[in-house]
């Protein structure tokens, strides 16, 4: 069963997808944020070609731990999608996502500042690796 994970900011969403087993996130794609309808196309038509059956969204607590703007807009933007898909949608805490991100492609020696759309699908595959990591404890046969 895969599974979509996305990191929703203002200017561009990452994109990752989980293997058929659910114990591997691989960055996809990054869209780039036009206008909310187009998207959630964008984001439907992930869904289509990787037979998606289940989404993780990256939920952007403070580093408090406190709901702040962009949470809201987050909270938001699936509201907005939830009504385009019947799959269940499900937030994780990303906080620090796009730090590790930065970190991981500084190691292979790519300039984060240069690549944002990388970072983005990135931080989606870590927010993403993150859920199925703690999905799988529950889920040993």
């Amino acid at each position: 069963m895969t599974v979509l994970g996305l990191d929703v900011g203002n200017k561009r969403i990452g994109v990752a997808v989980s293997d058929e087993s659910r114990l591997l996130a691989t960055p996809n794609t990054t869209i780039i944020r036009t206008e909310l309808s187009k998207d959630i196309d964008s984001i439907l038509e992930v869904i289509s070609q990787k037979l998606v059956k289940e989404i993780v969204v990256g939920f952007p607590l403070s580093l408090s731990g406190k709901v702040g703007i962009q949470a809201r807009n987050v909270s938001l933007f699936i509201d907005s999608l939830s009504s385009y898909t019947s799959i269940p949608i499900k937030t994780v805490d990303e906080r620090y996502s796009t730090v590790e991100a930065e970190k991981r492609l500084k190691e292979i020696g790519v300039k984060p500042s240069e690549n944002r759309s990388r970072v983005d699908a990135l931080a989606a595959a870590i927010i993403l690796q993150s859920y199925l990591d703690s999905d799988s404890q529950f889920n040993i046969s």
